[in-house]
């Protein structure tokens, strides 16, 4: 075994050095012009050429929620700078798409477009194990015919078994029923009760019955049944009356049987003088029964039931699909009403990052007639008038004044946001005492009353100024995901706290929104404010965004609610950010606080408003713009806003949030302007009622510029105040200490900076980020870097590596389009290649940052290739290869380089895209494909794959994830230029990516060539990629005509250039291990899956086309054909392996023969079909014989080799000039490595490979192809169809399993249907080599082997139906083969098929009954309507054959198919007045009368030495007709090899040998009969009782017979381990072949006798071969027993009662566990209350034992007291149990005792001398066992060794004694010396001990010749050994101790 592995290894090793050579693909585009008319006359030319309109670039509307475009009318107009133009472009350019018409076709199977159809729904298979195991059938009607003669009652039935008489006791009480057959037969069925619609527990069938008659001889009322065997039934009734009724009632029919029998004789008889008969033989009879057999035989065999087809593949567990699931936002709507107007504003909050994450969204809930309160003067000063800078269009301002609905974002939730509510009123005074009123529960009423009449007033007088009143907060999130918390409520209303106002003091207290405790202390205000939340589904209608632009299904109605989109404040962080895609300008405003307690600039400055605007100039008369969002109720755009006022306070805090939309280019004037003022709330009379009521008082002013840089400013800024407001105020600049430029400026509090403010931009045309701006600065001022200096360019694009990630992102389709136009622009390779390594950076961030779906839509959507102006600008493909090239280069940066490789799926997109635009927008399309690109393209491409290779080889370990992508991208890459490019080209770019690996690789290596096969072969138009068309010379054959490719040939390969690569690859990675081979299996398999659902290619006729491109699939299942293991599913006679294998050097004869090929497997030359069929045939093997039925018994045999010894001689063949096996130019296989692999697939990778092959078989017979083709699938197929039935995981619910079983169902059914498809095209290639030898060949066993295994595995009803078919076009076909010759194939067939008629499916039954039938029918046609012996014989040898195998037949089910088969042949008219019909009927006789015979066989089933015995007295009653007594042999056989009792099943097969032997000897075809095998063993005498009468003939033993039983009796000793036996059965072997001259079968024959004589020497040495354990068993106990209805048997041992046995029992069988055994037996059988074991070892006494029980005793060899125990035969026997024929006792006295132990003590101490190497250490044991014992002898020794009593004892041993110390003597070294010495000192001592006591000198050290004492012969035989003379036979009674 290691020698073996050892070769497998360095032969691994040099595999790996060699590369397989590449095939050169062929020149495609020239290919397809030459072969021009050839194409174009192809009836499926769409399959070799690509559609003209393959792709096509187009422009797509871009795709907007919105009903316009979202960029201002001018604003492109407005624009100055260059990236703002940049970013508008990119927001109103359509999309620019590549369109590639047939791309759906271009992914997996499962992409494949539906189009709309349903997958067929399968139809569902019924199956034997469908049907309910107890289903209850009525066996009365069953089995039954309406009208005849019937009866039943209550009968005693005597035991039928002859071999004891009848006794009173052994009656049993059962109710019989009569009925008739459908035939007309009647049966007497028996139950154990009245319930006659079970299964009877028995039947005598009447027509075997010869006569009835009164017995009254052991009982009263009794009468006996006389059958033909001349054995009887005795029956007893309970009246005389009864009695007469019963024998009347038989006598009867009887006699009505006795009348049909003579009709037909009469028939018979007539037939013979009826001339018009004969013409009625010819085959046209058949025409009436089976017409579809006669009437169109090629349509009916190819075409079997085709009605139930379903696509093979559509049933593979692995292309199954299931649905997907998606998940949505959330919207808020609240509703309330009050006495004073109150105003909320709503936001979100998250405490987890700190920060306010959206804008507010305000609400104005007040009923109609509170918000008339508020003036409309007050409205409108607040709001101002004039036109606004961004109009709103398409929609009415009224639609948006009251906003009830927000839509809120979240792009990050999480359980930490909250949902704020801000709660204002009108400016009354301090918040506490406006708050009061709602704090108190007093009067109401008068409360009410008061705070209106208090509101009223302010509402008229301070109705525009807000003050903070209270806020409320809620949860929003019940988890990360999103989920809303739909059950969560608002907190009570919080009183606000005028020194916690901002959005930081929120930020605090919502912190703590989850502490009780906390919240406790703050104040409530009795109120309530109610929200609802939802999700938002994609299709919600009418709502606008926060730009106010509405979306397109909006409804311009007031009646409508109208939703507002709330603008999220997504965290400046990449992974939240998404690249802006419409324009929004938006600028927030929030100031925060002003510090006004030290200004002494204004007397009153306490109750301060803030007004802010917005403007673009500082002249005095300008206007602030229109621009600020509106509050509810007012206009939409306002020019003004007020934050909320705080009475009282000289330090304000603000909260308020200010939106502003800003203008699209902003310039140096643009600035917030800011106004503080005083407002009174005083409203007393106490002063002069003349002075004006002066409510609001200017305090100062501020301003912010909004451009510093060219970017907005934003964040906190603290700015100064100024008391005046001078004309040009923003000019003012400090130009040192005291000086000044600009106006005059009053300057409050000295010009501190006391106002706090914060702006943030909501902008996606403005930047933030300063090296973008930069960037885009420099572009603008250079074209782009047309006259840019390339370094003063490469400084920008490196600065742009510190661009912000979210800023990156945010503006991705901008950034990258100007990169890209910079790239074809730039006159410097470093700025190229430093513009590739900016687009690497961002490429690599945003898939870092997860967001690689964005470059993915901007590549298919946004990115549009410059227009190509050859003399200015280059092409981005071609740039972007040059620069991709120069990254890749091993000397650069590795870290880029990595990032390339990492997402060059970008890169590679990018190409394919601007490869296609560039072609179509410069009409290059309608070129050839060749003059598309130019040459310097082609050669930047070919060295991109060059130069990225060995990043994918050698960076696969370092950096797994980049050779991966890489791998994945150029595969993509690859497949796309089969598009726009040369396609031979391509197929050189493939070869330049497959050079680089090797056989051995590493797995990763295997996963990435199979994902670029996978890729590149799922091409849309794959098929014509391979151009799958003949390539013959001369005139162009039909396509039918051609001799296909079975084969990879060089040729094949270069002509089919993808699919030949694939199936080289797939093929080498067989002989790799098992992850790699699952990997090209599952590519290979997904592809063919892909083909079978293209709906392009949905006809037969495509279908059969694609899949001869699949041809070579058979080549390598065929190399790889020993590694489908089979062993326990194959159909062929494969004998199964035992636990006692040889030697492991046996299992592995030679290392040359582990690594070699079969012969035939070697190559498979595409021009000689014979080789195939050779292959197949088996003909070709090493080892060949002419017996044909050997096939693959070696293959799992104990002996044979792992390469198959298929047998057989070469069939003449039709091309006879190339009989040669063996290419001559071709010695490789078909991969080109002579090396196969032995290892064995898996079933799932078997699964697969068959799943494919059975595809292309299907898809052959499909569209009537080359019916020379099928001879590939005989082989493999016999393993195929055992193959399939493998679960595969796919779920766990009741209705994953349903449909699991239900696909395996069909794909089984699938299977049977399409290899029967192939076996009928193969049968009518090859009917004159199958009829070779009268059909008798080794391809017809094979044929015959493969339909026989459907039969044998569990079919559905629908593939049995076609099975049943097609074996009656076999048999129609191929009579010869069944009626002629040897019987095995027809005895296998009426096997089979007898199994069937006991289905319990009744349409199977009835199908295999007529089935039989017909074969039948054929048999008796075929001898000239004389007889059907053959079918005759077969069938009751069948019959045994199953009811020995206990398979159950005989109950009614049988019966019925019977009937069947007689009302059949009643009903034929062609053979009506034939010996037929009674022939069958005689037929239907001896059947039932053989179930009637082995009825007890069912009942002792699980008792095999009961159930042996009885096939045993079967098998002798058969002496007449040996083929029965050795059906019966052989099933005794099988339960041995079963139970694991191996010597007796070689005895079986040695009776039967001699059985045969004894046969031909007698015809004078042997010169040995069975007297040869009693050198084996005595007992074969058994075999000379042969009596020759008529069931002699039909036998067809002959020597071939002879030598298959010979072999089989070898290997059957060999397992048993009787090694000494083999050669005396070679004895007989070896002169057969001799005479044959058959040199290898001698040579395998002489190996194996001298393996068997190493055995028996090596046992011998050992003795450790233990051959059996004897026990003597007796039983005892017959009581009748009074059991339940459900037990079967209710006497105990019956005829058994008082019998001893001597049971052989395997190896070192202990005493308890054989006791075990027998007792668990008898307990199932009879309860195990009711069994009881015999512990005693003594004589038994029956009358001592309690009748209620069974006793059984089982003795052990006993130790005092031999006992001589006599059985009828010698063991072995066919039986590992005989009966005790006499037996005698002798009890050994304490002396004979010790004898024996020293006789045996003695033996050993001899053979350890005598062994060529003595084991010292052992020989060292025994000898101080012997010599140095401890205890000392007692004075017994003396009595005992007297001198009366010596003389009765044998002569003494301690000669031996001393021989082995003189031994040891030899041995020892000089540290033993003085051990040696003291033992032979005891040795003296011991001599002279016994010198005294036996009156003799017994000589010390005394080394005489030793002669065996008798005493030793009797050890011998106990434990099997044999002593120096071996002992081939043994006295005819066999006695053991």
């Amino acid at each position: 075994m290691a020698y073996g592995n050892f070769e497998k290894k360095n032969i691994k090793e040099e595999c790996q050095l060699a590369k397989p050579k590449l095939i050169e693909p062929i020149d495609y585009e020239n290919v397809i012009v030459q072969r021009k008319t050839q194409i174009l006359n192809d009836p499926l030319r769409e399959m070799l050429l690509f559609p003209y309109d393959d792709f096509q670039t187009a422009l797509l509307q871009r795709q907007s929620r919105y009903i316009r475009s979202t960029v201002p009318e001018n604003a492109e107009k407005e624009a100055q700078s260059l990236f703002v133009t940049e970013c508008i472009k990119t927001y109103n350019s359509d999309w620019h798409i590549v369109n590639y018409r047939y791309e759906d076709y271009s992914g997996e199977f499962r992409q494949l477009p539906n189009k709309g159809t349903k997958p067929e729904k399968l139809p569902v298979h019924l199956y034997e194990v469908d049907e309910e195991a107890d289903k209850d059938e009525d066996a009365a009607s069953l089995g039954s015919q309406k009208g005849g003669i019937t009866k039943q009652g209550w009968l005693y039935k005597g035991n039928m078994n002859s071999a004891i008489s009848v006794t009173m006791r052994s009656f049993k009480r059962r109710f019989f029923h009569l009925i008739q057959l459908g035939d007309g037969s009647y049966n007497l069925n028996f139950y154990k009760d009245e319930k006659i619609s079970k299964e009877p527990k028995g039947s005598i069938f009447l027509d075997s019955c010869m006569g009835v008659v009164q017995n009254n001889k052991v009982r009263r009322f009794a009468f006996e049944l006389k059958m033909q065997d001349k054995s009887s039934y005795l029956l007893a009734a309970d009246s005389e009356l009864e009695m007469e009724e019963w024998i009347n009632t038989l006598n009867k029919i009887l006699q009505l049987n006795f009348e049909a029998a003579m009709q037909e004789k009469r028939n018979g008889e007539s037939h013979e003088d009826d001339e018009q008969s004969k013409l009625e033989s010819s085959s046209s009879s058949f025409d009436n029964y089976y017409p579809e057999i006669t009437k169109s035989t090629r349509e009916a065999e190819i075409k079997l039931k085709t009605e139930s087809r379903v696509k093979l593949f559509a049933l593979d567990p692995d292309a199954q699909v299931r649905p997907l699931t998606r998940k949505q936002g959330f919207f808020y709507k609240g509703p309330t009403t009050n006495v004073e107007p109150f105003f909320v504003t709503l936001s979100l909050f998250d405490i987890k990052n700190n920060r306010k994450i959206s804008a507010d969204f305000h609400v104005d809930l007040n009923h109609a007639s509170v918000r008339h309160m508020l003036s409309s003067a007050s409205q409108q000063m607040m709001n101002g008038s004039g036109d606004s800078l961004h109009r709103i269009q398409d929609i009415h301002e009224t639609v948006l004044q009251y906003p009830r609905q927000g839509i809120f974002s979240v792009t990050c939730p999480h359980t930490d946001i909250f949902l704020v509510a801000r709660i204002e009123k009108v400016l009354q005074g301090s918040i506490t005492h406006c708050a009061e009123p709602y704090m108190k529960s007093s009067d109401s009423s008068k409360v009410a009353l008061k705070v209106l009449k208090n509101a009223k007033q302010a509402c008229q007088r301070l109705g525009q100024y807000r003050m903070p009143f209270a806020w409320a907060a809620r949860t929003l999130f019940k988890d990360a995901s999103g989920t809303l918390d739909k059950n969560a409520r608002f907190s009570p209303l919080f009183r606000q706290d005028s020194n916690k106002l901002s959005n930081e003091d929120m930020l605090k207290l919502l912190a703590d929104f989850r502490k009780p405790e906390k919240m406790a202390k703050l104040p409530v205000i009795l109120g309530n404010l109610d929200v609802t939340i939802d999700n938002v589904s994609p299709d919600f209608p009418n709502y606008v965004n926060s730009s106010y632009i509405p979306m397109k299904q909006f409804e311009n109605s007031t009646k409508t609610l109208t939703a507002f989109e709330i603008e999220e404040f997504v965290p400046c962080i990449p992974k939240c950010t998404q690249p802006f895609t419409i324009y929004n300008n938006h600028l927030y405003v929030y100031p925060k606080h002003l510090k006004y307690d030290s200004q002494k600039s204004f007397a009153k400055a306490r109750n301060i408003a803030v007004c802010i605007e917005f403007k673009d100039s500082d002249e005095e008369d300008s206007l602030p713009l229109k621009c600020i969002y509106g509050r509810p109720g007012g206009p939409v755009f306002t020019r003004s806003a007020f934050a909320a006022v705080l009475h009282h306070h000289q330090n304000p805090e603000f909260y308020d949030e200010i939106k502003i939309e800003l203008p699209t280019q902003l310039h140096e004037k643009h600035h917030l302007l800011f106004t503080f003022y005083h407002v009174s709330c005083d409203n007393s009379s106490k002063g002069s009622t003349k002075k004006k009521d002066v409510v609001e008082t200017q305090v100062g002013y501020s301003w912010l510029p909004l451009i510093k840089d060219g970017r907005v400013v934003t964040n906190e800024q603290q700015i100064p105040v100024s008391a005046n407001l001078p004309s040009g105020y923003l000019s003012y600049q400090e130009v040192g200490v005291g000086k000044h430029s600009g106006p005059e400026i009053k300057w409050v509090d000295g010009g501190k900076q006391l106002l706090k403010i914060s702006t943030h931009l909501v902008s996606t045309v403005y930047t933030q980020d300063q090296h973008l701006h930069n960037f885009f600065q420099y572009c603008q001022k250079t074209e782009s870097g047309a006259r840019a200096l390339g370094t003063d360019l490469v400084k920008y694009l490196k600065s742009l590596h510190a661009m912000e990630g979210h800023v990156m992102i945010a503006f991705l389709p901008t950034v990258l389009n100007q990169l890209f136009r910079v790239l074809t622009r730039a006159t410097q390779e470093e700025v190229a290649v430093n513009v590739t390594r900016v687009i690497i950076h961002i490429v690599a961030q945003c898939h870092e940052e997860g967001l690689d779906s964005y470059l993915r839509s901007y590549v298919k959507y946004a990115y549009k290739a410059e227009p190509y102006v050859a003399s200015e600008y280059k092409t981005v493909h071609e740039e972007l290869t040059k620069s991709m090239t120069t990254i890749l280069k091993p000397s650069a940066d590795f870290l880029t380089s990595n990032k390339l490789l990492k997402y060059s799926w970008f890169f590679f997109e990018v190409l394919i895209k601007s490869m296609a635009q560039h072609l179509i927008e410069n009409s290059k399309v309608k070129l050839l494909r060749n003059q598309r690109f130019s040459a310097s393209f082609h050669h930047a491409v070919e060295t991109v794959v060059n130069m990225l290779m060995p990043h994918i080889t050698q960076k696969y370990r370092d950096n797994p994830e980049a050779s991966k992508n890489a791998n994945h991208s150029l595969a993509a890459f690859i497949k796309r230029c089969f598009t726009f490019m040369d396609r031979g080209f391509v197929f050189k770019q493939i070869n330049n990516y497959i050079s680089c690996f090797a056989p051995g690789d590493p797995k990763t290596l295997f996963e990435f060539k199979f994902e670029f096969l996978r890729v590149v072969c799922n091409h849309e138009h794959y098929i014509p990629l391979n151009l799958p068309m003949p390539f013959g010379k001369g005139r162009v054959q039909r396509y039918q005509d051609l001799h296909l490719d079975y084969s990879l040939t060089d040729e094949f390969c270069k002509n089919h250039f993808l699919v030949g690569l694939l199936l080289r690859e797939v093929g080498n990675a067989l002989q790799e291990f098992r992850d790699v081979r699952q990997i090209a299996i599952s590519v290979l398999k997904n592809l063919m899956i892909k083909h079978s659902f293209d709906d392009r290619y949905a006809t037969r006729g495509h279908q059969a086309r694609i899949a001869t491109m699949y041809l070579p699939l058979f080549g390598l299942l065929i190399e790889n054909v020993q590694r489908i293991n089979v062993k326990d599913v194959s159909p062929f006679p494969v004998n199964p392996s035992s636990n006692s294998t040889k030697d492991d050097a046996q299992i592995l004869p030679t290392a040359s023969q582990l690594v070699t090929p079969q012969k035939s497997g070697n190559t498979l030359d595409n021009n000689l079909p014979k080789d195939l069929f050779g292959v197949i045939s088996g003909i070709a093997f090493p080892y060949t014989t002419s017996t044909p039925n050997i096939n693959s018994v070696r293959n799992a045999d104990s002996r044979g080799s792992l390469i198959s010894t298929d047998s057989g001689n070469s069939l003449p063949e039709r091309h006879s000039d190339k009989s040669n096996s063996l290419d001559k130019n071709q010695q490789s296989s078909t991969l080109g490595s002579s090396v196969v692999r032995y290892d064995k697939l898996d079933q799932a990778e078997i699964k697969s490979l068959l799943m494919c092959f059975l595809h292309i078989l299907r898809s052959m017979s499909d569209g009537r192809f080359m019916p020379d083709f099928s001879v590939s699938n005989c082989y493999i197929v016999s393993s195929t169809y055992t193959s399939f039935g493998i679960s595969v995981g796919y779920g766990h619910s009741d209705a994953d399993v349903l449909h699991q079983s239900l696909l395996e169902a069909n794909i089984a059914t699938e299977v049977c249907i399409t290899i029967l498809d192939t076996l009928s095209l193969f049968t009518m290639a090859f009917k004159n080599q199958l009829l070779t030898d009268h059909g008798h060949n080794p391809l017809m066993k094979k044929v015959f082997d493969v339909y026989l295994c459907f039969l044998q595995k569990n079919q559905s009803e629908t593939a049995l139906k076609n099975v049943f078919s097609a074996l009656r076009a076999l048999i129609y076909k191929f009579p010869s083969t069944f009626y002629e010759g040897r019987a095995d194939m027809c005895s296998a067939l009426c096997y089979e098929i007898l199994k069937y008629c006991n289905s319990k499916l009744s349409s199977i039954r009835n199908e295999a009954s007529q089935l039989l039938y017909f074969l039948m029918r054929n048999n008796f046609d075929y001898t000239g309507k004389k007889s059907f012996v053959r079918t005759h014989l077969q069938v009751i040898i069948s019959v045994s054959q199953l009811i020995a195998d206990v398979v159950g037949i005989g109950g009614t089910r049988f019966q019925q198919s019977l009937s069947i088969i007689n009302n059949c042949a009643n009903n034929d008219r062609i053979i009506k007045h034939t010996t037929f019909p009674s022939d069958v009927k005689d037929l239907t006789k001896r059947i039932r009368t053989v179930l009637m015979a082995t009825a007890q066989m069912k009942e002792h089933e699980n008792d095999p030495e009961m159930l042996v015995d009885l096939q045993y007295s079967l098998a002798k009653s058969y002496a007449s007709t040996p083929e029965l007594r050795k059906t019966w042999l052989d099933s005794m056989a099988r339960i041995h090899v079963k139970n694991g009792d191996l010597s007796e099943a070689a005895m079986c097969y040695v009776h039967v040998a001699a059985l045969v032997a004894e046969y031909l000897t007698r015809k004078g075809m042997f010169r040995q009969g069975c007297t040869a095998f009693r050198v084996i063993t005595p007992n074969i005498d058994e075999e000379a009782s042969m009596m020759e009468d008529v069931g002699m003939q039909d036998v067809h033993f002959n020597e071939d017979v002879l030598m298959e039983l010979l072999e089989q009796c070898a290997d059957g000793l060999w397992k048993a381990e009787r090694y000494e036996l083999i050669a005396d059965i070679y004895k007989l072997i070896i002169p057969i072949y001799e005479k044959r001259r058959d040199f290898e079968r001698l040579a395998h024959l002489y190996d194996t006798l001298h393996r068997a004589y190493s055995k028996v020497t090596e046992v011998m040495h050992t003795g450790k071969r233990l051959l059996g354990t004897y026990f003597r068993v007796a039983f005892f106990g017959q009581q009748y027993q009074f059991t339940d209805s459900e037990t079967d048997v209710e006497g105990f041992f019956e005829d058994e009662d008082g019998k001893e046995y001597i049971y052989k029992e395997p190896k070192l069988t202990p005493l308890s566990e054989i006791s075990q055994r027998l007792q668990k037996l008898y307990s199932d059988k009879f309860g195990a209350e009711n069994v009881k074991m015999i512990q005693d070892s003594g004589k038994v006494n029956p009358k001592d034992l309690d009748s209620k029980y069974a006793y059984i005793q089982v003795t052990h060899v006993q130790c005092k007291r031999r006992t001589i125990l006599t059985a009828i035969h010698c063991f072995p026997y066919v039986k590992k149990r005989i009966p005790v024929m006499y037996q005698h006792h002798t009890d050994l006295n304490p002396i004979e005792v010790a004898i024996d132990e020293m006789s045996k003590k003695v033996a050993e101490l001899r053979q350890l001398c005598s062994s060529a190497e003595v084991d010292m250490i052992k020989l060292q044991l025994k000898l101080q066992g012997s010599v140095s014992v401890q205890v000392r002898p007692s004075p017994n020794a003396r009595a005992f060794l007297d001198d009366t009593n010596t003389k009765r004892y044998p002569d003494n041993k301690v000669s031996s004694c001393g021989h082995a110390l003189g031994v040891n003597e030899r041995l020892i070294k000089e540290d033993q010396l003085e051990y040696q010495e003291e033992m032979k000192a005891n040795y003296r001592e011991m001599a002279k001990e016994l010198s005294e006591i036996m009156h003799e000198q017994i000589t010390p050290v005394e080394e005489k010749a030793s002669v065996m004492p008798n005493s030793l012969h009797i050890f011998n035989a106990i434990s099997g050994t044999p002593t120096s003379t071996t002992v081939h036979g043994m006295p005819s009674s066999s006695s053991v101790a």
